[in-house]
């Protein structure tokens, strides 16, 4: 079982940066590959970038360029740094684990992943 706890959300400008953190408990957090999503008010939850337990990261086309998805494994965290922030970023973000993930075809499939967060709220301001 793997708990997680996502923080770091909060209110900015359009053109700021925040950096969304998600701590895991646990300690195989190393052999889990970890996602982000997203889910806006009236709109699917979508992809935003997954890392692989071997640091491989991918990207959703809207925020690539500008998101960087990390991983300590001694604190058994990921990071989202956000930046360049846009309006149409905002939403309710949700840090996800799994360890059966198949990378290649299914990283960014919600249904992919075991564990979800509870989700941190951000608010992209125009």
């Amino acid at each position: 079982q793997v708990q997680l706890v996502e923080s770091g959300g909060g209110l900015v400008q359009a053109g700021g940066s925040l950096r969304l953190s998600c701590a895991a408990s646990g300690r195989t957090f190393s052999s889990y590959h970890m996602g982000w999503f997203r889910q806006a008010p009236g709109k699917e939850r979508e992809f935003v970038s997954a890392i692989s337990w071997s640091r491989s990261t991918v990207y959703a086309d809207s925020v690539k360029g500008r998101f960087t998805l990390s991983r300590d494994s001694a604190k058994s965290t990921v990071y989202l740094q956000m930046n360049s922030l846009k309006p149409e970023d905002t939403a309710v973000y949700y840090c996800a684990a799994t360890r059966t993930l198949t990378w290649r075809t299914d990283y960014e499939l919600g249904s992919a992943y075991d564990y979800w967060g509870q989700g941190t709220q951000v608010t992209v301001s125009s």
